[in-house]
């Protein structure tokens, strides 16, 4: 497994050029890019084998308003779900990474698809006050896609206490005209780091007013 796995990624990867990657921008935002198929491919098998799923990460992103590029697709699942997903599709339509249990790899294109499972905690998986919640609390539906809702969406990054998630949350709240009220969507624990967020938003809305 672990060298199908390394041939598949050598077979992906190749040296940097920044006007491929332009090109790669430019078909993100037309969606025919390898993660656009990726995330369309895996819906369309769990959607078929009747496994409950919500699309995160940064395709969700996209969904909720805030265009930006990403390499990989993050997908919730339960944990049946989670196990289903294994017999069915990993081997035939996914490799495993090594030592990442729940990351995969497209065997189509080498798109990293990673699994999140109810139950599970976001960041560093330490035990915390927020955990995944299970795909059918938490999804809407998006141009035919589940993804996770925004209250979700916001709350898991701001559980993650990253930066680069602290910086989307700031941009979810800038494209979606989120405020105070929308505070009171949030688990307790994180709405201290919302109010962070919205205040560096309007910092930088006053910033920009001055240039």
């Amino acid at each position: 497994m672990v060298a199908t796995y390394t041939k598949q990624r050598r077979a992906f990867t190749k040296e940097f050029s920044f006007r491929d990657r332009l090109r790669e921008i430019d078909m993100f935002f037309q969606k025919k890019d390898r993660v656009h198929q990726t995330m369309r491919r895996a819906a369309k098998r769990l959607k078929k084998a009747k496994i409950p799923y919500a699309v995160m990460g940064g395709m969700a992103l996209n969904a909720h308003r805030y265009e930006r590029t990403t390499k990989d697709v993050d997908i919730l699942l339960d944990r049946a779900g989670f196990e289903t997903f294994c017999q069915k599709f990993v081997g035939k339509n996914y490799d495993r990474v090594p030592k990442r249990p729940r990351r995969f790899v497209d065997r189509l294109n080498g798109v990293t698809l990673d699994i999140l499972v109810t139950g599970l905690f976001p960041g560093t998986g330490k035990p915390g006050p927020i955990a995944f919640p299970h795909p059918m609390g938490v999804s809407q539906e998006i141009d035919t896609f589940q993804f996770v809702n925004l209250p979700t969406l916001v709350q898991l990054k701001l559980a993650a206490r990253r930066w680069r998630d602290f910086a989307d949350v700031v941009e979810l709240i800038r494209y979606n005209n989120l405020d105070e009220p929308f505070m009171q969507k949030l688990h307790p624990s994180v709405r201290k780091d919302y109010v962070e967020c919205l205040e560096e938003k309007r910092r930088e809305d006053e910033y920009e007013s001055r240039q």
